[in-house]
């Protein structure tokens, strides 16, 4: 038996430089007590060793004397893109159309009080993100998401290996959607949008990689891309776009 058809459209969000104007990674270093890290860490940065990256340098803050509470008034103080208030105010009103769900290589710590600050928490079904939370030193520590066999993505995080299992899990309560709408920015947004059928829109941020990428996928090999492409500045085209479909469905 097929699995009826949900009213609802799917939204995945990124975070880091989608939903808020900034990469939260590198934000937190404000709370550091000279608002930068030492050359000797930043070169420890290995391409697709992010995750551990970044546990490095919440050991570091940790060390320096830097809480719990310091990071995550860095992380309230987060400025959302710009009109992304707006698309998520217009989202709270209209949730009986669409589910949302939050997928990003940032921590769930960050999201969870960027979210809780903003207001906007409880639109968010499900956060995929890298666990952490408050070690007994006070410390943020911070642990890979998951293994996977991509070799496009980083090792702690496949976004699609993620939004596959999402799907099939909600096909299996007997729920799919009448559109996928992928919302982001970063290179690793874009093995997720190969996902989405001709029926999805992709939206990534203009300009930046995840645009970049299928703008060169386009190029190499015409009509690939599946999805349909709405690039964005602003999340008031986004709103815009959410608005006339719901007023033609």
């Amino acid at each position: 038996m097929t699995a009826p058809t949900s009213q609802k459209y799917l939204l995945i969000f990124d975070f880091d430089e989608t939903l808020v104007n900034e990469n939260s990674d590198e934000s937190v270093v404000r709370a550091a007590p000279s608002q930068e890290l030492p050359e000797s860490l930043r070169r420890t940065f290995e391409e697709g060793f992010y995750n551990q990256y970044m546990q490095r340098i919440f050991e570091y803050l940790g060390d320096s004397g830097v809480r719990i509470q310091d990071l995550k008034a860095v992380y309230e103080a987060l400025p959302l893109s710009p009109y992304m208030q707006q698309l998520l105010h217009y989202l709270s009103l209209n949730l009986d159309r669409f589910e949302i769900i939050l997928i990003s290589d940032a921590n769930t710590f960050g999201i969870e009080s960027t979210l809780r600050a903003a207001g906007f928490f409880s639109l968010f079904r499900r956060i995929f993100s890298n666990p952490s939370a408050s070690d007994k030193r006070g410390y943020l520590s911070l642990a890979p998401y998951h293994s996977h066999s991509c070799p496009q993505c980083p090792t702690n995080m496949c976004k699609r290996k993620i939004l596959s299992e999402y799907l099939a899990e909600r096909a299996q309560q007997g729920i799919s959607f009448q559109k996928l709408l992928y919302i982001g920015d970063g290179a690793n947004d874009f093995c997720p949008s190969t996902l989405l059928s001709p029926m999805d829109v992709a939206f990534p941020r203009k300009t930046y990689p995840m645009h970049r990428k299928i703008q060169e996928t386009e190029e190499k090999q015409p009509g690939t891309f599946n999805a349909q492409v709405v690039p964005w500045e602003s999340a008031e085209v986004i709103l815009q776009y959410l608005q006339s479909l719901l007023k033609r469905s």
